[in-house]
């Protein structure tokens, strides 16, 4: 199917079917509740310690029938993509993915925090009939459709929202003051809860199992590491993901082998001296001379010791030192971030800079201490694309929207926690596209005016599915 026939099918559906808003109804629980273990064996892969285990919910289903394997998509072909658009496009999904779009919308929860996100998640998927063990990394979800046999292929969605007041007007805005859906996860688990709908009435042709990853903390926390501490991907042999994109117009599919996003760190750095009279400047040392040498010499580590193919950034945002305009202070802090689409690359920048700044300190008689915020999780590696899954990827988007509405997009600074996975199997991240700018569907992620083009919810849905359901057929 091209794309023009995909969105007359999907402004079709649109005309015909409302969407009704239900605000979440049931409270949030408590962080110590015990939830029961329905039915331990129904969780794949090995159990876990009994602390972590009897705070689990295990829910399981009937498992799927074996594998149809001399009918339907048996070899993967254009009719197969066109069927499952065809169920993506459909009013009955077309509803379900705009409700749940709006009602997480209209509803959003910090990282860690998505208590009634995830809730609204496991409702649907019992009402759907499947399997998943909750929680994982205190909120998320790791469900399954299909065999419940190799191989395992994942998809994944993030659930958080953002720090950011809403500026939009309109029926669903967020009912939570400073906090908003400004970076699209709402249509992400939308898109999510959509495969899952298509991939339950498909799951007879399922030549293996799908895993549905609804991760907490994208935004801040590094959700991702701990989901994979906690077992999402056990078992699990390659990895995707989707992220909406206002740089593309709307149903415009595209990502790039290889690296795709940077790897992204902050820094913070005191330099320490002797605080003293300005006038009599003998008396003291100076930590905003030091200060400033360091953050001259900071610039040197990408303009002379990177390879100019290699792009990197280094990038002091922040610099305070006393308020008295008669005194050198004591101390001076400093700080900023660093991106790179290397690993190598980027823990190297990390070594260089405490290195330039603590070393340019002591230059000037100072001392200098300097925090990477690695506890607070704040380190991002760079998310590289798997050669081969992009290609299933690309294969993918083809089929469902056209060869020219797929595209090989520039790699960008910006991070993302998808990098963990991608550190541990075979990954590929893409997006889809949502400008519209009759919608106004133009703002950047983390703008206070960041809305959506709905319409490509279904596409995002279908893309998830097919991309799932042929891995397996070409894996099985």
């Amino acid at each position: 199917m091209d794309f023009p026939r995909l969105l007359v099918s999907l402004l079709i559906s649109n005309v015909f079917f409302s969407v009704l808003f239900f605000p979440f109804a049931e409270p949030i629980p408590s962080a110590d509740e015990d939830r029961s273990i329905i039915n331990p064996s129904c969780c794949l892969g090995p159990k876990p310690s009994s602390a972590v285990r009897k705070n689990w919910t295990c829910r399981s289903v009937t498992p799927a029938s074996p594998p149809i394997t001399d009918s339907g998509c048996a070899v993967w072909s254009e009719a197969c993509s066109e069927a499952v658009l065809g169920l993506a496009s459909g009013p009955e999904t077309v509803e379900l993915v705009r409700n749940i779009r709006r009602k997480i919308h209209a509803n959003p929860e910090l990282a860690f925090e998505e208590f009634e996100t995830s809730k609204l998640i496991r409702d649907e998927l019992d009402r759907m009939e499947i399997s998943y063990k909750y929680p994982l990394a205190t909120t998320g979800i790791r469900a399954w459709i299909g065999t419940g046999g190799p191989p395992f292929v994942a998809i994944r969605a993030d659930m958080d929202a953002l720090p950011i007041q809403e500026a939009v007007e309109w029926e669903h805005k967020s009912k939570v003051a400073g906090k908003m859906h400004a970076c699209g996860h709402d249509a992400h688990v939308a898109m999510l809860i959509g495969a899952a709908k298509i991939l339950k009435t498909r799951e007879h042709f399922l030549k293996g199992t799908v895993v549905l990853l609804f991760q907490p903390a994208e935004e801040a926390g590094n959700g991702a590491k701990r989901m994979i501490g906690d077992g999402a991907l056990e078992n699990v042999e390659a990895i995707f993901a989707v992220h909406v994109s206002h740089m593309h117009p709307t149903g415009i599919i595209g990502s790039r082998p290889g690296a795709l996003l940077a790897g992204c760190g902050f820094f913070r750095a005191v330099i320490s001296g002797q605080r003293g009279r300005a006038g009599n400047p003998h008396h003291s040392v100076d930590p905003i001379l030091a200060a400033s040498a360091a953050v001259i010499s900071l610039q040197g580590i990408v303009s002379r010791e990177a390879n100019p193919m290699d792009s990197q950034v280094v990038s002091v945002t922040s610099f305070n030192g006393g308020d008295n305009l008669d005194m050198i202070p004591d101390t001076v802090v400093l700080g900023g971030t660093f991106r790179a689409f290397s690993n190598t690359s980027f823990y190297s920048l990390l070594q260089r800079i405490k290195e330039v700044i603590v070393e340019q300190a002591s230059v000037f008689r100072c001392s200098a201490m300097v925090d990477f915020f690695e506890k607070e999780s704040t380190i991002y590696p760079p998310t590289v694309n798997d050669e081969k899954m992009y290609e299933h990827v690309r294969k993918v988007a083809i089929d469902l929207v056209g060869p020219t509405n797929f595209r090989v997009v520039p790699p960008m600074m910006g991070a993302e926690d998808f990098s963990f996975y991608s550190q541990v199997v075979p990954a590929a991240f893409f997006y889809v596209g949502i400008r519209n700018e009759t919608l106004g569907s133009i703002h950047t992620g983390h703008s206070p005016y960041f809305i959506i083009d709905e319409d490509v919810l279904p596409l995002g849905a279908a893309a998830h599915a097919t991309i799932a359901e042929r891995y397996l057929n070409e894996h099985g």
